[in-house]
């Protein structure tokens, strides 16, 4: 790597790393006390909306049902009651939910600094190749947590939490396991839309091709309902298949972004 025509030393990488590191974790920081600040504001109407029966997606179905009542995703009394059973549970849970909202807020910036650290050493094709890869990244990771907020948590949740194994047993949600499971299938969501960017990456590796991936598809397809049933727990398959299909979309998008052939492929014919 280097700066200005000058070969850097290894002190020189270091300390470029710990400006890049301090700056990182000043935005958080910053990030973090304004998200303690919001959160107290909007955590009725944001990050509990699906735990009532008006929450947007729920208002959505019941439209496209002609607004029937009854079904598990169309009860217009549904409306969850989140309990706290420890007395520090709440503070405790405004600080851990004010780091990711922190982390989600700078997530752009931290890719822009690690962007900053490895640009100098790249050639102008691997710059251009890594710029896609960093911006095409950012953009699906956050279009999967919207749909894991805006669609699988709230199916996921809702179907759960109105299965009952016995009428004489009450379903009361404690504030911990709500968090829980609602941190956990947003980010979830945003790493697996990881997946198109990651069959690119192994295609410009020369690992695999478009051919293989076309291949393999009915293969894929079982891996990927299997992924969709560990994501979502719950058995129902409208459930299932609201996280399915988005997960086979992003292998057909996949198989668009990879290469035709492999490397290796294109270098014994050439």
């Amino acid at each position: 790597m280097s700066s200005g025509g000058e070969e850097m030393s290894f002190w020189d990488h270091l300390d470029v790393l710990r400006g890049g590191l301090i700056r990182i974790v000043a935005v958080l920081f910053v990030a973090m006390a304004g998200s303690f600040v919001a959160i107290p504001r909007i955590f009725d109407s944001f990050i509990l909306a699906p735990a009532r029966s008006d929450f947007f997606l729920y208002r959505f179905i019941a439209s496209l049902l002609g607004g029937k009542a009854g079904g598990w995703l169309t009860d217009p009394s549904f409306n969850v009651e989140i309990i706290n059973i420890n007395v520090s549970t709440q503070f405790m849970m405004h600080l851990e939910i004010s780091f990711w909202a922190g982390a989600l807020i700078t997530f752009p910036y931290i890719v822009y600094e690690v962007w900053k650290f490895i640009k100098p050493a790249l050639f102008p094709h691997e710059e251009k190749n890594l710029s896609f890869a960093f911006l095409f990244g950012t953009v699906m990771f956050f279009i999967g947590c919207a749909l894991g907020y805006c669609v699988v948590f709230p199916l996921t949740f809702r179907f759960l939490t109105e299965y009952n194994l016995s009428m004489t047993i009450e379903n009361r949600i404690s504030l911990n396991s709500y968090m829980h499971n609602f941190l956990l299938m947003i980010f979830v969501m945003g790493v697996v839309f990881e997946l198109p960017l990651l069959t690119w990456l192994l295609s410009r590796l020369g690992l695999i091709d478009r051919a293989w991936l076309r291949k393999y598809r009915k293969h894929a397809v079982v891996v990927l309902m299997i992924l969709a049933a560990v994501i979502t727990p719950s058995g129902d398959p409208f459930t299932l298949m609201v996280v399915f299909l988005p997960l086979y979309l992003l292998f057909e998008l996949g198989i668009i972004l990879a290469r035709k052939e492999t490397a290796a492929v294109e270098n014994k014919e050439g």
